[in-house]
């Protein structure tokens, strides 16, 4: 459970750093300014605005949103590693396993 628990720990910090970067490289490359700029014009009319997609795609809430995905994820992988664990534990104490032996013992 500990392993599992450090593993996932490792594996959100990871989803966190890299959905970080891969937004402020989009937004270095223009990518949400384009395409907020295309939904305004397919949306807007005469009479009313267009949707205004900048306020959804903005750092800290894609961030905030990773976050609660990565906390998810780390309680998720920790009850099935540690559930999975204890399944092969309980069926090679029942079943037994394979001995192999490359020496005589004495």
């Amino acid at each position: 459970m500990k392993t599992a628990f450090l593993l996932a720990v490792a594996l959100g910090v990871a989803l966190f750093v890299a959905v970080a970067v891969l937004w402020s490289v989009l937004d270095a490359a223009g990518v949400f300014a384009a395409i907020s700029e295309i939904v305004f014009d397919f949306t807007s009319s005469s009479t009313s605005d267009g949707v205004d997609i900048n306020q959804y795609v903005e750092l800290s809430r894609v961030l905030g949103f990773t976050t609660l995905i990565g906390v998810v994820n780390v309680v998720l992988i920790t009850a099935l590693a540690t559930l999975g664990a204890f399944l092969y534990n309980l069926s090679a104490s029942l079943l037994g396993g394979l001995e192999l032996t490359l020496a005589e013992d004495d």
